[in-house]
């Protein structure tokens, strides 16, 4: 029972710890149509590296706010059932009952109350945008 419930948190957190990263979307223009898509993507990508090259990041997005809502949730899940645990005579059950119950609390606030969209970080967009632009592409936003 107790490798269950810690083989399922550690499942719910491996999961979230994938970043879901947002990407320029460029508008088909003479450039983009001349080049075609799969060299397009190898722009994005050069641009993005040379972003991070000069200290640019690109941001958590809604994955990084569903994690940290969910380790939060088990956080404070693990403290109050290790305080109710203490009550009844098992810490260590009550703490890892609390952390996954909290683990699952947190996740679905995440997911139900996240209103933000998944943007990156303006600095961030503003370099690779540019740096798009310089090669001869239109950013007409980003998702």
């Amino acid at each position: 029972m107790k490798f269950a419930i810690i083989l399922m948190t550690g499942l719910i957190f491996i999961s979230l710890s994938a970043c879901s990263s947002t990407g320029p979307v460029l508008y088909p223009n003479t450039h983009f149509l001349s080049v075609g898509k799969d060299s397009a993507e190898r722009d994005v990508e050069a641009c993005e590296r040379l972003a991070e090259s000069a200290g640019a990041r690109e941001g958590r997005g809604k994955m990084g706010d569903m994690a940290t809502s969910t380790v939060m949730g088990a956080g404070v899940g693990a403290a109050s059932g290790a305080a109710g645990g203490a009550i009844y005579g098992s810490v260590g059950q009550g703490s890892l009952i609390g952390a996954a119950s909290g683990a699952v609390a947190g996740l679905l606030r995440g997911i139900l109350f996240s209103a933000r969209p998944s943007q990156p970080n303006q600095a961030y967009a503003n370099f690779v945008s540019r740096c798009l632009e310089e090669k001869g592409y239109e950013v007409t936003g980003w998702q």
